[in-house]
Formats: C-alpha cells, structure tokens, sequence
C-alpha cells in the first residue's frame, strides 16, 4: 500500500490519501487516485511511503490501518510540479530508508502519474450586457463594469473576475467574458454579479447587482429574457430596479487547461530586475533595503528572489535566468537596464545564481536614480518578441523601492508588451508610498492606455507590496503569482496557440 502526504512549511506532513493493498506482489499498480489539488503559486513537496500490509490486515478498509503495525518498505519524495511538467506526466522515484538516500541496500522504485481531473476543463463564453441602469455621474452617464463573485465554503463570496470599464453609458454591451470550472466552482453554484459606476480614485459606485448561478444565465440566454438588478437597502431589504442584465451569446465549451500546455513542452522563462537606486540606502548599512545579513537572514530582495525564482524553476528546463540591474552606476556610468553578472552574459545559473550576481553586484555597482522602469522592460519585450519559440512565456520579475519618475513611458511600455508572451511581476520592497504602482496593475478593471492612446490587449502587471502580510500558508509575494496561469492561458487562447502535439 502506499500512502501520499504533502509537506507544510513548517515540516510536518498532512496525509492525503492511500491506495488500495495489492496483494503478495513486489511490483504493484495500484488503481486508487489520491486527489491533490495543485496550486501553481507554492512549492508543494510530496512524500510518498510505501507498507507491507500484514496478512491479518487484509479485510479492514485502508483508512482504519494503523501505519504502525505495518512493516514500511521505503519512502520517496518530490515536487509536484515536477511531475506535471513530464511529457507523459509520470516520473520515477528512488525509494529510499527513513534515513534518506544514500547505502548500499535497493528499495526499488516508485512511479508517480499524474492526471488532472475532466471536470476543470469545462468553461463557458458569455456575452453580457445591461439595459436601462441607474445613473449615478453628475454630469455625464454612468461608466459601468460588471464584477463576478463565487459564494466560498465560508459564506464569503469571493471576486472571481470583472468585464472592463465602458464609459458614459447606460444600455453597455461587454466584451465576452470566460469563467472556467476552476472559478466557479460548479454550474449551480451561486454567483453575485455587481455592476458599479467605475471612478479613477477607486471608490466604485454599485449600480446594482443579482444573484444567480451559470445554469441560470444559461437559462436567460435561452429564454432570450433579461433579469432585474436589485440594490440592497439599510435593513436587508432590496429594491427592484428597472435596470436588466440580459445574457446575449452563451457557449460552453471544453478548453485546454495551463497544465495542458506545460506537460506538452510549453515553458516560462523566468527574468529578473532589480532596483539599485539610492533611497534604498548604503549596502553596507544595517537600516539599507539591501543589507546582506552575515548571519543569513535574507533581506526583502533576496526572499522575493527565491520565493518567485522557487516556483518558476521548475518551469524552466535551463534554469538559466536574465538578471538585471537599474538605477545604478555601472563601471562609472548610469545605466537603467545592466546585467547582473561582471560578464557580458546576461544569464545567470539558476536561483542561487542570481542571489550570487545580486550580492556580488552591491560591491560593484553604486546606487544612483533614479527609478525607471521602461528600459528594463523593453529590453524584457524584445527577448519575448525575438523568441521564435511559441512554447515559450516569459515571466519578468521587478523588484523596487521606489516610486517611478517615468510613469508615462513605463505605460507606453506595457502597452506595446501586452501583446508579448510575457507576464510583469512587481514586489515592491520597504515603506514607499506605491501609489501608482496600483495604476500599472489594472485590478480596477480598466486598462492601460499609451501616450497615444492606444488600449493593453490585456492585463500582464501584478503589484503587490512585501509589507502585505497575508493570513495563512502564503506570502505576499506567492500570492503574486496567482494570477499567472490566467494570464498565460489568456495570451495562448487569444491567439489560439494549442499544446504541443507528442
């Protein structure tokens, strides 16, 4: 029988699932699926352990054995995203003693598939639009955008994506809109779809908003009928509006999952930026954002480093990374894009390869400013754009302490890049005000624009600030990358790019 646990940051081990027990046999297939939900944001280490059930065992269900009356046979461990980017999503493990690898003696081997469940591919492209909303601007109509939400085990309904932002209309037809299984859940799960008037300081007014399931829009879209917005009042009232959502184009259909692409050859090439400008401090002060402790505790740099470069490793065959600096003086001369590395590669060697470059670069390079963006990520985009590889997505990594003196052109910027197969993470480190960095993530629903006007294809900037401590297993900067499958599925879909065939 084998027995699959994942192991929790701080070491112990969470039992997920046993097999069945395959009888006198030493080279078992065993038919039970363990379900593990897998999460792209966090290094998920899995134990495997191995029993010779006793023969007296043989008639008790798997659940009730106690693990310690049976004699253990070796035990494996690995990531699980190693084992999704295989090829055939299988791999073979060594099983080793409870003393770890290494002896002579030889456990045999385990070997893990992976499969990922049909229900997740299932997702659905709907068309929405609205009639006769509520107007809620002095001196000009409403700029409406819808917002969805899924109803969680908790009783808390969680966002799971808006339409953008059209302006000074009261009857607005959206762009369509995908919702995957994976986000709400099931087709009779309750959804609590919000229209507001959007307005730029963030403070979004509710036009009004209805509840209902993806059977039921599905339903409205059959019926050809609308349903009524409601607008909640002070005492758990609500007040039927005249304003309708109506749902115009309902298609459901089943879609290639980011797991779909990874283990059929796709990649993501991991690059790293980081900010070498003056308000960061003197390296060699203890207050300074890039203080390297001698005793080892990493600064904010060093852990958004490893806490990004960890996950996205594995996703990289090479494991050789673009590592930049800005801001800087480089061999006496201001640069805003320079390479890490005293070489002229711009490659580095895996993640302890750009924690190398990082602290051998604080002795080299002055800090200087100030803080620009907009070289860094062209030179980002002229990587993604000269790659001839479309298995390749490239993720770039900017991590700054400061405020951008050249917030137009880093727009202008993106703007060109959404186009790319590249994503933009940014961490922004120490207690700067990061204002305008929540500009550059469009989480309100509207895009960038560019100097001339012209409109991001689509969203490839997350902002989070290291200081944001969130609750639970994961940090700030995991959380960052939450969003990165969507936004690798939304490039590949839209230019209906599909996995690699075998």
């Amino acid at each position: 029988m084998a027995v699959l646990y994942v192991k929790k940051m701080d070491g112990t081990l969470e039992e997920l699932g046993r097999t069945e027990v395959v009888l006198n046999c030493l080279n078992p297939t065993w038919i039970e699926k363990i379900n593990v939900s897998y999460q792209f944001e966090i290094v998920q280490n899995l134990v495997f352990h191995v029993y010779d059930v006793d023969t007296k065992y043989h008639n008790m269900s798997v659940k009730a054995l106690k693990l310690n009356e049976q004699d253990f046979l070796g035990e494996a461990t690995c990531v699980l995203s190693e084992i999704v980017t295989k090829r055939n999503r299988s791999l073979t493990l060594n099983l080793h003693g409870k003393n770890g690898p290494g002896g002579s003696k030889n456990f045999g081997t385990l070997t893990v598939h992976a499969e990922e469940s049909c229900l997740s591919r299932m997702a659905v492209e709907m068309k929405l639009r609205c009639s006769q909303l509520d107007n809620k601007d002095m001196f000009s109509k409403s700029d409406p955008f819808l917002r969805i939400s899924r109803l969680t085990e908790s009783g808390k309904y969680v966002p799971i994506c808006k339409t953008e932002v059209i302006n000074n209309n009261l009857n607005p037809v959206w762009r369509p809109l995908y919702l995957s299984m994976q986000q709400f859940g099931s087709k009779d799960n309750p959804l609590r779809i919000e229209c507001f008037d959007f307005n730029s300081n963030g403070n979004h007014v509710l036009i009004g908003q209805l509840h209902k399931s993806v059977s039921e829009l599905e339903k409205l879209h059959k019926d050809r009928s609308g349903a009524n917005l409601v607008f909640p009042t002070h005492r758990g009232q609500e007040k039927v509006l005249k304003g309708q959502l109506f749902v115009d184009q309902f298609i459901g259909k089943e879609q290639f999952s980011f797991l779909d692409y990874i283990s059929s050859g796709f990649e993501l090439n991991f690059m790293v930026a980081i900010d070498f400008t003056a308000s960061n401090g003197t390296p060699r002060n203890q207050d300074s954002l890039h203080y390297i402790d001698p005793s080892g505790r990493l600064n904010s740099y060093q852990k958004a480093i490893i806490e990004v470069g960890e996950v996205i490793q594995i996703y990289d065959s090479d494991s050789r990374f673009p590592a930049w600096g800005f801001g800087g003086r480089y061999g006496g001369t201001l640069s805003h894009c320079f390479n890490l590395n005293d070489t002229n590669a711009y490659e580095v060697e895996g993640v302890q390869g750009i924690m190398a470059a990082y602290a051998n670069a604080l002795h080299t390079v002055t800090l200087a400013g100030p803080t620009l963006f907009g070289p860094v990520i062209n030179t980002a985009a002229q990587l993604a754009a000269t790659s001839n590889d479309i298995a390749k997505y490239f993720v770039l990594l900017i991590i700054t302490d400061g405020v951008l003196t050249d917030i137009q052109e880093t727009m202008d910027a993106l703007v060109r890049a959404s186009d790319l197969p590249l994503s933009i993470l940014i961490v922004g480190v120490g207690n700067a005000d990061f204002k305008q960095m929540e500009v550059l993530d469009a989480d309100d629903g509207r895009r960038l624009e560019s100097s001339t006007g012209r409109v991001a294809t689509r969203d490839i900037v997350q902002f989070v600030p290291m200081r944001e401590v969130l609750s639970g297993q994961i940090s700030a900067v995991q959380a960052l990358l939450e969003e990165l499958p969507h936004q690798f599925l939304t490039y590949n879909r839209s230019r209906n790019i599909k996995p690699l065939r075998s």
